[in-house]
C-alpha cells in the first residue's frame, strides 16, 4: 500500500482550483474591459470630412479617427490587462499555496504521526495548537483514537499476561505432579490415586478459566445472540443449584426475594451473571454467613442485586474488582475461582444496554446490583 501511485496532493489541487478560478475571472474581465474600451472611444464625435488628426504622431483622417483610436485603446488595455493578468494569477497561485501549506499542516501531522506509529509508539500525539476550525476538530479526534488506543492495547497486554500467568498456574502443577510420580519408582496405587485427583483439580481450573476467557472475549467481541422473554427468577433458580452445594456445606443461609421481573436478553448469559454472583457470594463469605438476593423492576431498569456477607471491602478498591483476575481487590493471589467472574458480569450486562455496581456492605460483605433495561424500554 505504500508504494502505491497517487495523484497530486490535496495541496496542489487546492492551489490549482484556486489558481484556475482565478484566472477565468481575470480573462472574462480582461475581455469585458477590452470590449468597454473599444465601446467607448468608438462613441467619440465625428470631425467634418477631409480633417485629418495626429495620433500618436501619425495623421489620421477623420472618417478613421474612431477606429484608430479604439484600436490603440483596445491594446492598450490588452498590454496592461496581460501585465495584471500575469502578476494577479502569479500572485493567487502563491498565496493559496502558502495558505492551503498553513491550513492542511494538522493533516501533514496527523499523517505523519499516523505513520510512526506503532504498538510501542502509541503515546505520541498531534497536540494541535492552531485555530479552532474543522482541521483542529479532526486532529483532536485523532488524538482521543489514540488515547483509547493505548488503553485497549494496555489493557490487552495486562489481560495477556494475567492469563498466561493464571494458564502457567495450573499447567506447572501437573507438570511437578507427573515428573515427581514418574521419577519414583515405588510409586504404588494409592500415590497414583493422589496423582491423578491433583491433575484432575488443576486441569479443571484450567478448564474454568478457558471457558471463562471464551465467555468474556464472546460478550466483549460480538455482544448478545439470540435474545427473547428471560424470567429472571428462573435464571437465579437455575444459577443457584450450582452453588448451593458449597452454601449448604459451609452453613450459609440464602434468602431470595422475587419481583417477578422479566428483561429480553441472553438466557445463558444472564445465567452465567447470576451464577457468578452467587459462585462469588458463596465463595468470598464466611462460614455460616448470609446471601440476600433481590429482583426488582422499576420504570427503566430491572435490577438484580445479590449481597452477602464476607470480609471487609476497602471501599476505594471496589472498582478494581471488575478488573479481570481481581479478587477480593487482591490481584491473582486466590487459590480458587478464576478472577474473571465479575468482569464477566460486567460484560454481560454492558452487552444488554446494562450496567453494574457494587458497594461494600457495613461491617463486612459486599454488595452487587446489575440494572438491566426493562421491557418495555428496550
Amino acid at each position: 500500500m505504500t508504494g502505491r501511485r497517487r495523484g497530486p496532493g490535496l495541496r496542489a489541487r487546492v492551489t490549482l482550483l484556486t489558481t484556475g478560478l482565478v484566472a477565468v475571472v481575470s480573462v472574462l474581465l480582461l475581455w469585458l474591459g477590452w470590449l468597454l474600451a473599444g465601446g467607448v472611444v468608438a462613441s467619440v464625435p465625428s470631425l467634418p470630412e477631409g480633417t485629418t488628426v495626429v495620433v500618436d504622431g501619425v495623421r489620421v483622417r477623420a472618417e478613421q479617427l474612431a477606429e484608430v483610436l479604439a484600436d490603440n485603446a483596445r491594446d492598450r488595455v490588452l498590454l496592461a490587462g496581460s501585465v495584471a493578468f500575469v502578476c494577479v494569477v502569479a500572485a493567487t497561485a502563491l498565496l493559496a499555496w502558502l495558505i492551503t501549506g498553513r491550513v492542511l499542516k494538522p493533516l501533514r501531522d496527523v499523517t505523519a504521526t499516523a505513520h510512526r506509529l506503532s504498538v510501542e509508539s502509541l503515546g505520541e500525539r498531534i497536540g494541535h495548537r492552531g485555530a479552532r476550525d474543522e482541521v483542529a476538530e479532526l486532529a483532536d479526534t485523532f488524538d482521543a483514537m489514540l488515547d483509547r488506543l493505548q488503553a485497549a492495547f494496555s489493557t490487552q497486554r495486562q489481560f495477556v499476561a494475567n492469563a498466561s500467568h493464571e494458564l502457567r498456574t495450573p499447567l506447572a502443577v501437573i507438570r511437578t505432579e507427573l515428573d515427581v510420580t514418574l521419577a519414583d519408582p515405588d510409586a504404588d496405587e494409592a500415590e497414583l490415586r493422589r496423582m491423578a485427583e491433583v491433575v484432575r483439580a488443576a486441569t479443571l481450573r484450567a478448564g474454568e478459566l478457558v471457558e471463562a476467557l471464551l465467555v468474556l472475549a464472546r460478550t466483549d467481541g460480538l455482544g448478545v445472540g439470540a435474545t427473547g422473554p428471560v424470567d429472571l427468577a428462573v435464571v437465579i433458580a437455575g444459577a443457584w443449584r450450582s452453588a448451593r452445594t458449597e452454601a449448604e456445606r459451609r452453613g450459609i443461609t440464602a434468602t431470595f426475594h422475587d419481583g417477578n421481573p422479566t428483561v429480553i436478553g441472553d438466557s445463558a448469559l444472564l445465567e452465567r451473571v447470576a451464577g457468578n454472583l452467587l459462585e462469588n457470594a458463596v465463595r468470598h463469605n464466611i462460614d455460616g454467613g448470609w446471601i440476600d438476593v433481590r429482583t426488582n423492576r422499576g420504570p427503566q431498569w430491572t435490577a438484580l442485586t445479590v449481597s452477602s456477607s464476607g470480609q471487609a471491602v476497602d471501599p476505594h478498591r471496589v472498582a478494581e474488582l471488575f478488573e479481570p483476575f481481581r479478587r477480593g481487590g487482591v490481584d491473582r493471589t486466590a487459590h480458587t475461582g478464576t478472577g474473571l467472574g465479575l468482569s464477566i458480569v460486567r460484560a454481560v450486562a454492558r452487552a444488554h444496554g446494562g450496567q453494574v455496581s457494587a458497594e461494600p456492605v457495613p461491617g463486612g460483605g459486599l454488595s452487587v446490583t446489575v440494572h438491566l433495561p426493562s421491557v418495555a424500554h428496550l
